[in-house]
């Protein structure tokens, strides 16, 4: 099998756990949308995937998405892709992010909101964020305490340049996906705790949670948003953990 069609395989076998994980807790599988995290995945592979209509992207490193953005918009694709940075951003790279991010999903700080304003600002433009929440408090992971989360929801919401769509986590990972499940459902319970609060103009329905490994737990617990990378394009030379420290 080529490399195009092994991805396609891969997708269509990702697409059957999705509407599984679907089915058993009675949910519609229309509601949940496939991610695919990219990181070292060279532009050429990618490119398969996106000719096979996955057009949602996502980036840890902030300089390798921009690079990869660039190398992939030289290449004749069927589709445009959309691209998500999921991986700590640093305000030093804030600019680099703007070049090719629809989406910030790890906004998890409030000096990172200001100085995402003030760049906006200065582009006249504005963008979509996801609040990353630190659901298994692990000092080795990013994201906002889950007891200021509501806080930092409000901060994000008082800027007109930045539309809070949705939270973000990383579940606890061990030995059987199960162990990230009290992550996914402490993030749930989170969105509602800041739908309750009604703040105006913050609407996190997005819940950007799951990986290859989990994302049948995360779905059970009401992801919106499943980041997959491995799963399609295969084992990595770094794991995962080597792209939380750094944007």
């Amino acid at each position: 099998m080529s490399d195009a069609g092994d991805i396609r395989a891969r997708l269509t076998q990702i697409d059957a756990r999705m509407a599984e994980a679907c089915v058993r807790v009675g949910r519609d599988p229309d509601e949940v949308r496939l991610l695919l995290a990219t990181k070292t995945v060279p532009a050429e592979r990618v490119l398969y995937a996106l000719n096979a209509g996955r057009v949602l992207l996502g980036e840890n490193k902030v300089l390798e998405g921009e690079s990869k953005a660039d190398e992939m918009a030289k290449l004749e694709a069927l589709n445009r892709p959309v691209w998500h940075l999921i991986g700590h951003l640093q305000t030093n790279k804030i600019k680099y992010a703007l070049r090719y991010a629809t989406c910030i999903q790890s906004v998890d700080r409030a000096r990172l909101i200001e100085k995402l304003d003030a760049r906006l600002q200065y582009e006249g433009r504005s963008i979509d964020i996801m609040l990353q929440v630190n659901t298994s408090r692990e000092r080795s992971k990013y994201g906002v305490a889950p007891e200021e989360a509501i806080a930092l929801a409000r901060t994000a919401a008082r800027y007109d340049t930045m539309r809070v769509i949705g939270l973000m986590t990383i579940g606890r990972l061990g030995s059987t996906p199960e162990v990230a499940r009290e992550n996914f459902r402490l993030l749930r319970q989170m969105r509602e705790r800041i739908l309750n609060e009604g703040i105006e103009g913050c609407h996190p329905y997005e819940l950007s949670m799951g990986m290859s490994k989990d994302m049948e737990v995360a779905i059970e617990e009401g992801a919106t948003m499943v980041r997959v990378g491995t799963a399609v394009f295969g084992e990595r030379e770094y794991p995962d953990s080597y792209y939380w420290p750094q944007g």
